[in-house]
């Protein structure tokens, strides 16, 4: 297969490189953490002292670490990769970072001719684990073609992000949103609890609707996405519906932040005209808000 090496053995970046061993890669790894490095010599890797000293005689150089600060020290710092990186290697950062911290590290490997592509992970640590990662690739096509076979040792699924830097972008949206709705759920699941309906009632009924299937796959492509406005379920309905959950939360003392900050969305949609429209106009005044031309008027 291929001479890798790894820096980043955390509870992501362990399974992933005992998958990439398993799969019959020849792993070179390093972490601070010595106790991760025993572990994974012992499922067959060769220990490092340094990134440069991991970097070393690789074709492939993977990070995958807590911060953007950590990825550009292991790269640029003494000791780092790029004292010893091939010209012919590909470095792929997998980590979570700053979009435009990896921006400014793939910028300045560019100068130094180092490929770099940035393939953040999808999915959970149990995924991590068995070896089905949802791998978000933001390289050229050249790249992804090249890297596909060793990263499809960690993760069950590619999508090409389309092009550079595009991996952390999707990466970042993705977690803001399932983050902000983990939030926005645990409100949902409050509220049921104060007004005593059984949780089990409540999941049978939301698992059948955008509130548990999501908005992008269910309500927008068949309405804004399409152009389409006309009311499915107005902005004034949706508006006076938010008001009345809000209130009985407020008589029963239960604080729903994330709803109060909703309702303010709506009700500033209402003010610019938009309440005789559809709910999923809320994306046109979102973006409207934000000086972005809508992608269908």
């Amino acid at each position: 297969m291929a001479n890798i090496a790894f820096i980043g053995l955390g509870q992501m970046g362990s399974p992933m490189a005992k998958n990439l061993i398993k799969k019959g890669n020849k792993l070179t790894v390093y972490d601070i953490n010595s106790e991760a490095v025993k572990e994974l010599v012992a499922a067959g890797a060769t220990a490092a002292s340094s990134p440069a000293q991991a970097t070393q005689g690789n074709e492939f150089i993977i990070t995958m670490l807590p911060n953007g600060k950590l990825v550009e020290q292991v790269i640029f710092a003494e000791n780092g990769i790029t004292e010893t990186i091939s010209k012919d290697a590909l470095l792929i950062d997998m980590s979570t970072i700053h979009p435009l911290e990896s921006d400014a590290i793939r910028n300045r490997l560019a100068t130094m001719n180092i490929e770099f592509m940035d393939s953040p992970v999808g999915r959970t640590s149990n995924n991590a684990v068995d070896g089905t990662l949802l791998i978000l690739a933001g390289g050229t096509q050249q790249q992804i073609d090249r890297a596909s076979e060793i990263l499809l040792c960690m993760g069950s699924e590619i999508i090409n992000t389309g092009g550079p830097g595009r991996g952390i972008r999707v990466k970042l949206i993705n977690n803001f949103m399932s983050i902000s709705l983990n939030a926005l759920s645990a409100e949902a699941a409050t509220l049921c609890d104060a007004l005593e309906l059984p949780f089990d009632i409540a999941m049978k009924v939301m698992s059948g609707t955008p509130a548990s299937k999501g908005h992008f796959t269910t309500t927008w492509p068949n309405k804004v996405l399409k152009g389409d406005l006309s009311p499915a379920f107005m902005i004034d309905l949706a508006h006076k519906d938010l008001g009345i959950a809000l209130d009985v939360a407020n008589q029963l003392h239960v604080p729903l932040p994330l709803g109060a900050a909703s309702r303010e969305v709506y009700s500033q949609a209402r003010a610019m005209g938009r309440g005789k429209q559809d709910w999923t106009a809320i994306l046109e005044h979102c973006r409207a808000c934000s000086g972005l031309k809508n992608k269908k008027s």
